[in-house]
């Protein structure tokens, strides 16, 4: 075997070698050269664009002639792309890889041809961390995540410490990066960091991936994960698809990963020695080294993550809607025989046509919604009366909609053209009633038994009636239907007993 066919095999194994990243004396042991050696070797490999593994059909002879060009020859006359450049506007909305050759060709004739040149990027490319590697098209898509890492802040007052977390959002393809600490992974905490993420990029992403994180997925699932209702309802209020990360899919989740280490490293590594007496001074600490980070000079890509956001994801960010996100909750409920429904304790009307029927409600702080198969058919301004009705008229069926026109007063005042007996038994009837409404009922009927048996009779009737303390329609219409109206109570209480053969008497006892 020559000499030179050796120091090919050595020159491979020593790329090879650092690939898997071990030193140069740790190679020079193994390869049993010299570090001077090995760092020429390196050297003249990352002048000629070379990195492990080589690509297919590159033998030694070819590769010889790489790394070790004859003398007085230049090594590579051709001027090599800023590969930079290149990844940077890969990222741009209908810029692909063969039109920014044919631009760097036009500037450089006689450069590298095609395929060559897209040899040339991946094997730059693949020294990028997996998470710079990948392409994600300017405002496509945002990476959320909560850190694993917390933050003690302690209660001033008692002394008691309580963990905050931090949320990560990450800009795909520039990098951009927010954070914000909050009290709890809980869904109304998720929904909040997701407004002020949107606030604070300016605009929204057409995807958002998260983890599979029980307050945004409440179905982890490969191919078709189950979306929380109220993170789809605020996606589909911000415009933006939420498609979460894949189980045991790594990449899916990459630049979420990326971007928590970074803030691990960056920001919260930076505050482990500082005591923090309240959230708003953490997120202020947070919100100033957020600034550092986003200003500080890439090291394999030109520029900073602001002026990547400023030039490649903000042109391509939807516009945000006119206000935030409000927090809403989905419930299900289905609705009672008096066509009302309960939401946190008070009674919400329905169409009396969906009576039986299962509805979706949807409680902000300020309205309460209700759909129908995806329809809405009716909302109310919130209450937070426990025990309370909230009652549209139109709800009601026709027979209950006319007792609306009425009131308790109203009522009594028609039962006093009648007579003051009338009209005391009416009221005490409304009074005896949780709600008066619950006896409008029972006092029309009441009114109405005038025409039937006279006012003057109605009167006696419920003179009766407040004696004996029956206070209902169905007792006046029983006095009256068997003429006890014409004698009081007093009255019948001193008639004389009847005799009758078939009357034992109270001597029949003894």
């Amino acid at each position: 075997m020559t000499k030179k066919r050796l120091s090919m095999r050595k020159i491979k194994e020593a790329l090879r070698l650092k690939a898997l990243g071990l030193t140069n004396r740790q190679i020079a042991r193994s390869v049993k050269v010299s570090r001077s050696t090995v760092a020429e070797y390196l050297r003249r490999a990352e002048e000629a664009s070379l990195a492990w593994p080589l690509p297919e059909g590159l033998d030694d002879a070819s590769l010889e002639r790489l790394l070790f060009p004859p003398q007085g020859e230049p090594k590579d006359p051709k001027v090599l792309p800023d590969f930079s450049y290149i990844h940077t506007e890969l990222k741009r909305k209908g810029v692909t890889l063969k039109l920014l050759w044919e631009e760097y060709l036009a500037d450089h004739p006689g450069g590298y041809n095609y395929s060559h040149l897209c040899y040339l990027y991946r094997t730059w490319r693949d020294k990028l961390s997996l998470s710079m590697r990948q392409i994600h098209k300017a405002g496509e898509k945002m990476f959320v995540d909560f850190a694993g890492q917390t933050v003690p802040v302690v209660d001033s007052r008692t002394g008691e410490i309580k963990e905050a977390q931090v949320f990560v959002a990450v800009q795909g393809a520039s990098n951009y990066t927010y954070a914000e600490a909050t009290w709890s992974q809980d869904l109304e905490s998720w929904i909040s960091c997701h407004t002020h993420a949107f606030s604070f990029f300016g605009g929204v992403t057409r995807i958002t991936v998260p983890d599979n994180l029980a307050s945004g997925v409440t179905k982890a699932c490969r191919y078709e994960p189950d979306i929380n209702p109220t993170y789809h309802d605020m996606a589909l209020y911000y415009g933006t698809v939420v498609i979460p990360a894949r189980v045991a899919k790594p990449k899916d989740k990459a630049k979420a990963e990326a971007g928590v280490q970074v803030v691990e490293r960056w920001i919260l590594a930076r505050l482990r020695n500082r005591t923090f007496f309240s959230l708003s001074e953490l997120n202020q600490a947070i919100a100033e080294l957020l600034e550092n980070l986003n200003n500080r000079p890439l090291a394999k890509l030109e520029g900073t993550r602001r002026t990547l956001f400023e030039k490649i994801d903000l042109p391509a960010l939807l516009p945000l809607p006119l206000t935030p996100y409000e927090f809403a909750e989905f419930r299900k409920a289905t609705v009672n025989v008096d066509y009302h429904i309960e939401v946190f304790g008070h009674y919400y009307s329905i169409p009396h046509q969906l009576v039986k029927e299962r509805v979706e409600v949807r409680v902000t702080q300020r309205v309460v919604e209700v759909l129908f198969k995806g329809r809405r058919v009716t909302s109310h301004l919130r209450s937070y009366l426990k025990g309370g009705h909230s009652t549209k008229p139109e709800h009601m069926p026709k027979a209950h909609q006319k007792y609306l026109e009425w009131s308790p007063s109203r009522i009594i005042n028609w039962a006093g053209k009648i007579g003051p007996e009338t009209a005391r038994l009416v009221e005490a009837i409304l009074a005896k009633k949780p709600h008066p409404e619950q006896g409008y009922r029972a006092c029309l009927g009441l009114i109405r038994l005038s025409k039937a048996y006279s006012q003057k009779r109605l009167e006696a009737a419920s003179r009766r009636a407040l004696e004996a303390g029956a206070l209902s329609y169905r007792s006046v219409k029983q006095i009256l239907k068997n003429n006890l109206d014409t004698l009081s109570l007093k009255e019948e209480q001193k008639l004389p007993p009847i005799d009758h053969d078939n009357i034992r008497g109270p001597d029949y006892y003894h």
